[in-house]
């Protein structure tokens, strides 16, 4: 005689269905066989993610016991402290949680940890199968206590951040808020959110919040990506590099130093963004973010050989499609069609599982389509993506589409909304000025391509294997201006006109650089960097810190905040 489920068996198997074949126990240390761009966010979402369902204690029947000292304690400890568990502790916790929840079915705490476990381990190891899991342990931590459970609040919000959908991110983390407006570990999700529905007031307010709640590493990491995205480069390096130097574990110090690695790569410095991605590793062999970087370096500094064998590494145990596109366009680059149309044909995979798992990565599918596809695909996913996250990642890649669709008209409004102050388009990136100086080209707008197609190589004579030579190319075509001042040297007024924006009212001027935040002594431009030193338990770097560059030309200073409406 059949009898029915009690609502205990029935969450009993959902802990079973959740449970990945890969969590039984930690994981070996081991260095790991191993992109551009995409994010700098992942980097220090671990950081984050878990921390984040911690400070608040249990309201539900039934008290989650403390994890017994060993990796479990590791990982809880770190995640309190904002810092980065180690893969195999995040594993043990997975598997401890797993264990606890099986005897403690209605303990909404532990679903949540458990929950913001499966998103870290998700990110940190590029398998977006565990995000259905962390869905269905959030949302049973939440049915389990409706109302104030400010965890399983802030672990959606982590959760729709990795699936790339802001819109939730911002609206889960909202609701946290009201509930805990001093749970500091609530505004970085915000900050990535707003930072991508490019709402850049609100990240400035968010930011600004928290460094007045909280400071430490995981703050100053997430202090120094804002800093890098309002396009002041030597508060976001001072703030990173303090960052790496107070971390506390050496997956911590990884994601610090990962992040002084782009930073510097993205200013045209590759060698010593080399010298970052390589402590890096030494901190966390299994860092495959620093790994990607390396061979990113490499490739800029010629050393094409080595960067092939990185890229190979990193995409044996980490299938990230972005890691993918860069292997195939450094394939490309050097004649090898075939081996850059398997890595095409990798990518494309890998979007389609991370889809079936409820990831959008319709920027970067957009992106590949506009320079390896179809070019009127990109245009059609890209306005939805445009529409969906108004950021200036979205509008240069639409831009860059329109161009490759042969509409350059709409294009250049794009382009110029991706490189406007207003707009938040003040990051120092060579890909975002060579797609506008390319579109002027087009449009026979000589000056102004002159100029942003210089820009370009002046940021990073080297940021792409395929369109640094084509930018080279494109510069010299286009010459010097002639002498007594060439027509066309000049925007006109019909050109500058900007493309008005589906979300207007989010997207503001950029918050006011917050220069009172370090002593006049110690302004970024003329500090030294602090030495990055190992947190205790890591051995000591393969090579030593890089040594500070120097503070850059008036010409390259990084552009001040728009005064406010009004002002």
């Amino acid at each position: 005689m059949k009898t029915e489920k009690t609502e205990e068996t029935e969450e009993t198997e959902q802990i079973e269905a959740a449970r990945p074949a890969t969590a039984t126990g930690p994981e070996p240390g081991r260095r790991l066989s191993p992109l551009a761009k995409g994010v700098m966010i992942s980097s220090v979402a671990g950081i984050l993610v878990l921390g984040g369902v911690l400070p608040v204690l249990p309201s539900s029947p039934e008290r989650a016991v403390p994890p017994a000292p060993g990796s479990a304690g590791r990982a809880m400890d770190a995640a309190a402290a904002g810092a980065a568990a180690s893969l195999p502790d995040l594993t043990a916790l997975i598997g401890e949680r797993e264990s606890y929840l099986r005897a403690h079915p209605r303990d909404d705490r532990s679903w949540a940890v458990l929950g913001a476990a499966y998103v870290e381990r998700g990110l940190r190891t590029a398998d977006s199968a565990y995000y259905p899991k962390a869905e269905r342990a959030l949302r049973t931590s939440l049915k389990t206590r409706p109302a104030g459970n400010v965890d399983a609040l802030n672990g959606l919000a982590a959760l729709a951040n990795a699936r790339h959908d802001y819109r939730a991110a911002k609206k889960w983390g909202e609701a946290s808020l009201k509930l805990a407006p001093k749970r500091w570990t609530t505004y970085p999700l915000l900050i990535d959110a707003y930072g991508q529905l490019g709402d850049y007031k609100a990240v400035g307010r968010a930011l600004e919040k928290l460094t007045k709640l909280r400071s430490g590493a995981a703050v100053m990491a997430r202090e120094g990506q804002v800093y890098r995205d309002r396009g002041w480069g030597d508060d976001a390096r001072a703030s990173l590099t303090d960052a790496a130097a107070l971390a506390s574990t050496p997956s911590e110090q990884a994601a610090c130093l990962h992040l002084m690695g782009e930073l510097t790569w993205e200013r045209g410095e590759p060698a010593e963004a080399l010298n970052y991605f390589t402590q890096a590793l030494a901190a966390d062999p299994g860092h495959d973010a620093s790994l990607a970087g390396k061979g990113r370096a490499l490739t800029s500094l010629g050393r094409r050989t080595e960067a092939l064998q990185a890229y190979r590494s990193v995409l044996t145990t980490h299938r990230r499609p972005e890691y993918a596109l860069e292997l195939g366009e450094l394939y490309e680059s050097i004649g090898f069609g075939d081996a850059a149309k398997a890595q095409y044909d990798l990518l494309r995979e890998r979007v389609d599982a991370d889809g079936a798992n409820g990831v959008d990565d319709s920027l970067l599918l957009g992106r590949f389509e506009a320079d390896h596809g179809d070019p009127r695909a990109a245009v059609t996913r890209l306005r939805a993506e445009w529409e969906r996250a108004p950021s200036v990642q979205s509008a240069d890649a639409l831009g860059w589409a329109l161009h490759k669709a042969g509409d350059d008209k709409e294009a250049l409004k794009y382009a110029k909304r991706a490189t406007d102050p207003e707009h938040g388009g003040t990051v120092r990136s060579a890909l975002i000025a060579y797609h506008r100086g390319e579109v002027e080209r087009e449009l026979e707008l000589d000056g102004p391509a002159r100029r942003h197609i210089g820009e370009a190589l002046r940021i990073n004579p080297a940021f792409s294997p395929l369109l640094a030579p084509l930018a080279k190319e494109a510069l010299a075509a286009l010459g010097a201006p002639s002498a007594g001042g060439p027509e066309k040297v000049r925007e006109t007024a019909a050109d500058a006109a900007q493309a008005p924006g589906p979300h207007a009212a989010t997207r503001s001027p950029a918050p006011e650089r917050p220069e009172s935040r370090r002593p006049a002594s110690e302004s970024p431009a003329t500090r030294p960097a602090a030495p990055v030193a190992p947190p205790k338990s890591a051995g000591p770097p393969a090579t030593p810190p890089a040594a500070p560059a120097p503070a850059e030309p008036s010409s390259r200073q990084a552009p001040q905040a728009p005064k406010s409406p009004g002002a």
